[in-house]
């Protein structure tokens, strides 16, 4: 096939109806994981504030050591769309390998790490936390460390599928997920009382069981682009794990500052006490809605954008990142307003302690104001120049913000200027603003279109 009939036909492939169909399954994918981090907060909730704190403080450090491979996905993901757009099917089959042996691994050494060293990271990051706090952590901690090779093998295979369009699969799995980690959150907290032990066994479970259903499917699907048919004969491909590498490295790195910035960040809230750590983690929770619809177009930017790259039509990447911006600026619009109108009702139903109530709605009010104007451009428009191979200058202007905007900031609003909680989330709003202007010159310059990732 000639470079103008690959442009003709990736054009004619990404009409509005094809692009809803890819959305419409991601944004219900996207309604669950909010859903199952929802009900896990609220189950949780109802063992105590510092059960809630607990299993907070490790979710921060959970995403902080997930990036790794939840990274190299997206590059996998990059990579195998690119070569979609190419109309090279076997080698979008070979990539698909090297992406399942290459975070595999990576997610086998990061649990060894995550199981040896728990306690001392805790201590180390979050030595001013009270003490029962500081046991609900571990306990939790340990849990999710054991679950992060099938979650990678999760994240890895969802984003297989997402490459090829089809977004179905991984929505009908997160259903399955998201009914195992209620139920399993049910039977172990309030049947056998085990607190937020059964919160991490639950969730242990759901992980186990939706990497097993998707590699095997994987496996099955011999005439597919991304089977995986035969990966067990073991073939490494060095050039294809370096195009992985090359966009799930910076993504990595970018997501790892990002992440370690969140901690630092974190540390403010543990010393202003138990119900600052509560308030920040509900509020967050409530927040996530706001960004549902918003992320499920992000991930639907990576497979679109890659696959008119790698067919080299530029001018349908363009179009149609353009979009999905539009679409995210008016879902985050629509849903920030409706999280000020239901926000006492909702926040009522955590159950928090007066203290705690009243810094969330502080933290939930300088989201709804800030979210619709800057959140987009700053996590939704970077996936565009990712998938076009552009990982690099995302790394650059994220690492930069982060540790000159929002960490710096975050202790000066903090303390000396003394706003306490929320001087942490006007930081963090500034990082936002900081990383929208970079990404949106960055695209508006066109330098994206002079990358290589195949």
């Amino acid at each position: 096939m000639n470079d103008s009939a690959a442009e003709s036909a990736i054009a004619r492939r990404w009409t509005n109806r094809a692009l809803l169909k890819l959305i419409w399954p991601l944004v219900i994918e996207q309604m669950l994981a909010v859903t199952m981090g929802i009900a896990d907060t609220v189950m949780v909730a109802t063992v105590g504030e510092h059960a809630v704190s607990g299993v907070s403080l490790v979710d921060a450090i959970n995403q902080l050591l997930i990036i790794a491979f939840s990274s190299l996905a997206t590059g996998g993901a990059v990579v195998v769309s690119q070569y979609m757009g190419r109309r090279k099917n076997k080698s979008a089959r070979l990539a698909s390998r090297q992406l399942i042996y290459v975070n595999t691994a990576v997610s086998v050494v990061i649990t060894v790490f995550a199981l040896c060293l728990r306690r001392a990271s805790l201590a180390l990051i979050y030595g001013d936390a009270e003490s029962d706090v500081m046991r609900a952590a571990e306990t939790y901690f340990l849990l999710s460390a054991l679950s992060y090779p099938f979650l990678a093998l999760y994240n890895s295979a969802a984003s297989l599928y997402r490459a090829t369009g089809n977004s179905r699969i991984p929505m009908l799995i997160a259903l399955l997920v998201n009914a195992i980690n209620i139920g399993g959150n049910a039977v172990f907290i309030f049947g056998f009382n085990w607190g937020v032990a059964g919160a991490g066994l639950a969730t242990l479970i759901c992980r186990i069981t939706a990497a097993a259903v998707l590699t095997v499917m994987l496996i099955q699907s011999r005439n597919s682009a991304i089977s995986l048919s035969g990966i067990f004969n073991i073939q490494i491909r060095a050039g294809m794990v370096r195009s992985i590498l090359k966009v799930g490295i910076p993504s990595c790195l970018e997501n790892s500052m990002f992440q370690i910035g969140k901690i630092m960040a974190s540390r403010i809230f543990t010393s202003f006490g138990t119900a600052a750590i509560a308030a920040n983690a509900i509020a967050a929770v409530i927040n996530s809605f706001t960004f549902m619809p918003a992320q499920a177009f992000g991930m639907a930017m990576l497979t679109v954008v890659g696959q008119c790259v790698g067919a080299g039509d530029y001018s349908a990447a363009k179009r149609n990142a353009g979009k999905l911006m539009k679409s995210s600026y008016g879902s985050v619009f629509l849903l920030s307003v409706l999280t000020a109108l239901l926000m006492n009702p909702v926040l009522n139903a955590f159950g928090l302690t007066e203290e705690a109530a009243r810094i969330a709605v502080i933290l939930l009010w300088i989201h709804i104001i800030s979210t619709p104007v800057s959140w987009p451009a700053s996590f939704i428009l970077p996936n565009a120049l990712r998938a076009a191979g552009d990982a690099r200058y995302c790394m650059i202007s994220a690492g930069i913000s982060m540790w000159a905007v929002r960490v710096l900031f975050s202790y000066i609003l903090a303390y000396p200027f003394g706003m306490g909680p929320p001087g942490v989330w006007i930081a963090m709003v500034l990082d936002w603003c900081f990383r929208a202007v970079c990404y949106v010159l960055r695209f508006r310059s066109g330098k994206w279109k002079e990358k290589r990732v195949i």
